[in-house]
């Protein structure tokens, strides 16, 4: 029997990669678009025809229920959220809205409607924050700094409290930063690749970064998407943590990106301390054990790989929109 799927956040990066894989498995894919999102379908459109849209939002309860009814999905990835956290700061209370209570009104939909659904949930390693240890692991206490961190915090926890209260297939995937060539340029890993590009091709002579010395737990967002079909093939749902397990600087990232490119990036790039984040005096990195041992995943793309072929499509596109 064809199992269906239903995508919260299908134009966003993850849910464009894991529409694409759940494709490939053969299954048919529904995505849940809010209305004000039809014009940004740029990430699917190689395969828009291929998913059925439902109109939703993670604002409007009745709208969620009639998406259930509708796809009848044996499986809800739900990866819509306000994730840009500067943003979060600005807009607190919209960030609660959408990555909060968005997914309480999820849940009472999925019990309401057909509470036999499997669900993950994005978590994300915002909750953390400062944590007490290094590496984190699904044990860490929560201590998250910033509103979109306590937002995702909420979120987790109502999900286990589904899950425990209900019965539900609940589970929750804290994933650390992964990108993709997908990803938005106000992103720090994308906005250096892109900027590398950029001045390879001549259309830009400087780079302005802050934390040079910064680290961060980065992997590929299709090695995440794996790591999240595989949490719902199990037997029983459980939360882990979707990481590489390793660090690397910005400055790590910028001599990689910039020497793909054949360049010395000390000649184009400049700190600017206006982008420094706060102080972290503990490491932000994920141990990967559990998830290693219980679902045999781990990371397929080196830090390497995934910042070379980020620099690459950059430079592809921006050529493309030269000629």
């Amino acid at each position: 029997m064809v199992k269906r799927a239903l995508i919260t956040g299908l134009t966003g990066q993850d849910g464009s990669y894991l529409a694409e894989l759940l494709l490939d498995k053969g299954y048919e894919v529904y995505g849940m678009v809010r209305r004000s999102s039809s014009s940004s379908l740029e990430r699917i459109s190689h395969f828009a025809d291929n998913v059925r849209i439902i109109s939703g939002d993670l604002l409007d309860q009745f709208s969620l229920m009639d998406a259930i009814d509708q796809a009848q999905p044996d499986e809800v990835y739900n990866l819509a959220s306000q994730s840009y956290v500067p943003l979060s700061w600005s807009q607190p209370a919209l960030t609660a809205e959408y990555t909060a209570i968005g997914v309480s009104r999820l849940l009472e939909a999925i019990r309401r409607e057909k509470p036999d659904t499997r669900l993950y949930q994005a978590s994300s390693s915002e909750v953390f924050g400062q944590p007490d240890e290094s590496p984190q692991t699904e044990r860490t206490a929560f201590r998250p700094r910033n509103p979109y961190g306590v937002a995702k915090g909420y979120a987790h926890w109502m999900t286990i409290n589904y899950r425990q209260k209900y019965d539900l297939y609940a589970c929750c995937g804290i994933t650390y930063t992964h990108e993709s060539p997908r990803r938005g340029t106000e992103f720090v890993f994308r906005k250096i690749t892109h900027g590398a590009a950029m001045i390879k091709l001549g259309l830009s002579k400087e780079l302005k970064l802050g934390n040079l010395d910064a680290r961060r737990d980065w992997c590929h967002a299709k090695d995440a998407v794996a790591a999240m079909w595989l949490m719902l093939q199990q037997e029983t749902p459980d939360d882990y943590i979707i990481a590489s397990g390793q660090t690397h600087s910005v400055k790590d990232l910028v001599d990689c990106a910039f020497s793909y490119v054949g360049l010395n990036w000390k000649d184009y790039v400049s700190v600017d301390p206006t982008f420094y984040r706060p102080d972290e005096p503990v490491q932000l990195v994920g141990s990967i054990d559990a998830i290693r041992q219980a679902l045999r995943w781990q990371p397929q793309y080196s830090f390497a790989q995934l910042v070379e072929s980020m620099v690459e499509h950059d430079l592809q596109e921006l050529t493309q929109q030269q000629s």
